[in-house]
């Protein structure tokens, strides 16, 4: 599996997408890292995201970060033409790596996380099942963040049964 690159693992980096951050490495798992791999999870590595959850500034293109570049929607992973190298088909909101590599079938489940429609957008983008938990389901510690009221991790996968089961382990405070 892989997790969205804004939740914290002690051993890699947690970048946000961004060259600001790049090789910083957290000194402690964040809450549903711990619980994932207390489940027997293998994390894989981080997903791509837009930069900073896509907070940072207006109109950042879906799936862009600075430190990682555009990512591309694998059902048409074509660069618009006569663009600055943004896709034809969006990848989707800023969890867009997550749903990217499960609709890839680079994994079989990812995590992301939303604010304003960041699990579900890349869900629908890329033909797999986001699930955006009820804020306060799943803890946020150690997870970079946007807004208090609005933030929550949830799954990304192909399957509503792989979705579900995956919540009910990253379920908790």
């Amino acid at each position: 599996m892989l997790l969205k690159d804004n939740i914290d693992t002690a051993d890699m980096p947690t970048t946000a997408g961004s060259v600001a951050l790049e090789g910083s490495v957290p000194p402690h798992d964040a809450f549903i890292t711990e619980k994932l791999r207390e489940a027997g999870a293998i994390i894989l590595g981080k997903a791509t995201l837009t930069e900073f959850a896509n907070f940072i500034a207006i109109g950042m293109p879906s799936g862009y970060s600075s430190l990682g570049g555009y990512g591309f929607n694998p059902y048409d992973p074509r660069p618009l033409p006569a663009s600055d190298g943004r896709p034809v088909l969006t990848p989707g909101g800023s969890s867009s790596g997550s749903g990217i590599a499960v609709a890839a079938n680079l994994v079989a489940v990812a995590i992301g996380t939303e604010t304003s429609g960041s699990i579900l957008s890349p869900g629908s983008s890329n033909g797999v099942v986001g699930i955006k938990p009820t804020v306060g389901l799943v803890s946020r510690s150690a997870i970079l963040p946007i807004t208090a009221d609005q933030d929550t991790a949830g799954p990304l996968a192909r399957t509503v049964t792989d979705a579900a089961i995956l919540l009910g382990e990253v379920a908790g405070h």
